[in-house]
């Protein structure tokens, strides 16, 4: 394959709208008529209750199964031995990211199709054709990376907008770095999440997700607080979950989720969501890149705005320690990590430079 090669990836559909737990087959019927449901356990009764109402009413059979709360390959197997027993014909996955992984690792085992269903919305994890798998213990074990994305993800904006509104924000902040990160990308002309060149359309959705939540999440958050469902709501649904996943699968990623993954060797961050520890590091990669100030003014601004964590001190960090966060930097630049599609050479001590002088500036603009 030529290193020119181009993609754009994406699921075969993707739903938004209300009340769709209880028209769930409408969605799965044209996949298989023996869907195997892997739920989180808060939803198992319900999604029982209302999608499975919806089965009977079609004709179909259906099993319910309760997921373990940790994305295993011993669990996967339970769920892999599960559906081939029921006879199924299509996995659905109800929950949260561990929850739709599995149900995405089992599908691609057993060779059958996927439904997603996300209960919040706090990544663009739903749309992509990646499982991240960890060891029973929840140490980090391995990505699984498939062949197809999901052929259908439904987002039930009552469902989401119900979640709590921390979860809601992070999938904002998750998504707010997906434009400048395949923006990027596309400069150095890097590799997206795909391993191929990131593609034009792929930059396009990126930076319709970046002007969807500028428009709407504000109001999309007052809403969520409530705990209900408005155009806006949808519109920054759509956002989080559809053009961030696919901008970022088509587009690529660059420092802001590098430095997020260096930031995980960090004791007093590991309470701090995905989507919050993303929004530091598009701020250090701002830094990085010398942004234009108009731009870093927005992007604190809306942080602000949305009420995402702006300093280190906001994410809960106890102490800067220079030796912890000089291994944040070290392994943000780690070989195959998404640092190299920045457009210019980055070194561990400029990520580190960067990660101080962001913090300076998310204090001078707190208040």
């Amino acid at each position: 394959m030529t290193k020119s090669v181009k993609s754009i990836t994406s699921p075969k559909k993707f739903i938004v709208g209300k009340n769709l737990l209880e028209d769930l087959s409408t969605y799965t019927k044209i996949y298989g008529d023996h869907p195997y449901v892997i739920c989180d356990e808060f939803i198992l009764e319900r999604a029982t209750d209302e999608a499975g109402k919806s089965f009977e009413a079609a004709g179909q059979k259906s099993e319910f199964v309760k997921f373990n709360n940790q994305i295993t390959q011993e669990e996967i197997d339970r769920h892999q031995e599960g559906a081939r027993k029921s006879d199924a014909n299509v996995i659905v996955g109800i929950g949260g990211g561990k929850t739709l992984d599995t149900a995405k690792a089992t599908a691609y085992y057993l060779h059958l199709p996927v439904v997603i269903f996300p209960t919040i919305a706090s990544t663009d994890a739903p749309c992509t054709a990646l499982a991240v798998i960890y060891k029973e213990d929840g140490s980090f074990d391995k990505y699984l990376f498939l062949p197809e994305n999901p052929d259908v993800v439904i987002a039930d904006s009552n469902i989401l907008a119900a979640a709590p509104v921390r979860f809601f924000v992070a999938g904002i902040g998750d998504a707010l770095a997906t434009y400048f990160e395949a923006r990027a990308c596309y400069r150095k002309n890097g590799d997206n999440l795909v391993n191929l060149k990131p593609s034009l359309a792929g930059l396009g959705l990126a930076k319709m997700c970046y002007e969807t939540i500028l428009e709407y999440g504000p109001q999309a958050k007052v809403a969520v607080e409530k705990g209900i469902s408005t155009p806006a709501v949808e519109h920054t649904i759509e956002a989080t979950i559809y053009l961030s996943g696919v901008g970022a699968e088509a587009g690529g990623l660059a420092a802001a989720h590098a430095i997020h993954n260096g930031m995980t060797a960090v004791p007093s961050l590991h309470q701090a969501q995905h989507g919050e520890k993303v929004v530091f590091g598009l701020l250090t990669q701002l830094v990085l890149e010398s942004a234009p100030k108009e731009e870093i003014k927005t992007v604190i601004h809306f942080i602000k705005e949305v009420g995402l964590p702006l300093t280190l001190n906001d994410l809960g960090l106890d102490e800067f320690r220079e030796k912890e966060w000089r291994k944040v930097a070290q392994d943000a630049c780690a070989e195959g990590d998404t640092m190299g599609n920045m457009p210019h050479p980055v070194t561990p001590d400029d990520v580190y430079q960067a990660i101080i002088a962001a913090n300076a500036l998310a204090e001078y603009y707190h208040d």
